[in-house]
């Protein structure tokens, strides 16, 4: 009996994860946008989302990002040890409120690449307004401690920046 192909993003019984994104065209720099409706629940009493909200509506941004290019956090995660991306800084400045139902969408871009770092730009906007705008600055760890890059993250990075 031949077992089912592993979804992507899963590893199959009996073998070694290893870190391939699902594409490696590069194409041009752009930011990418996750749009997403805001409900009841995102709120607080006076109606507008309240300010940690937009902390999960930005890491849900990254992530797609990151699908985006390709790169799968649970292949990464299922390595020896473990590969993860971690916030190490992040400054914010919220600067309108969004309120139930708006549809709003989260802008990521990739600003610097670093050994074992990534500084990015985020915003979350409704319409033509800027709602929040932050800076996040990204490591990559393994067993708890930074490590760099992974070449093929490293690459697929530096095509996306028309780098090398």
């Amino acid at each position: 009996m031949t077992a089912a192909p592993a979804e992507p993003g899963q590893q199959q019984p009996g073998r070694r994860a290893r870190l391939t994104p699902r594409r490696l065209t590069p194409q041009p720099l752009a930011l990418h946008e996750l749009t997403l409706r805001i409900y009841y629940e995102d709120t607080d009493f006076s109606g507008f989302v309240y300010h940690a909200n937009y902390l999960r509506f930005m890491e849900r941004g990254r992530t797609e990002w990151l699908r985006g290019l390709g790169i799968d956090q649970h292949a990464a995660f299922a390595m020896s040890p473990p590969l993860a991306f971690v916030v190490r800084r992040m400054t914010i400045d919220y600067l309108r409120p969004a309120r139930m139902d708006d549809l709003v969408k989260v802008e990521t871009g990739l600003v610097e690449m670093r050994g074992a770092s990534l500084d990015l730009t985020q915003r979350v906007r409704r319409g033509e307004d800027t709602l929040v705008e932050a800076n996040i600055t990204v490591a990559c760890v393994a067993g708890g401690r930074p490590v760099r890059l992974p070449r093929l993250i490293h690459e697929v990075l530096a095509a996306r920046q028309g780098g090398d």
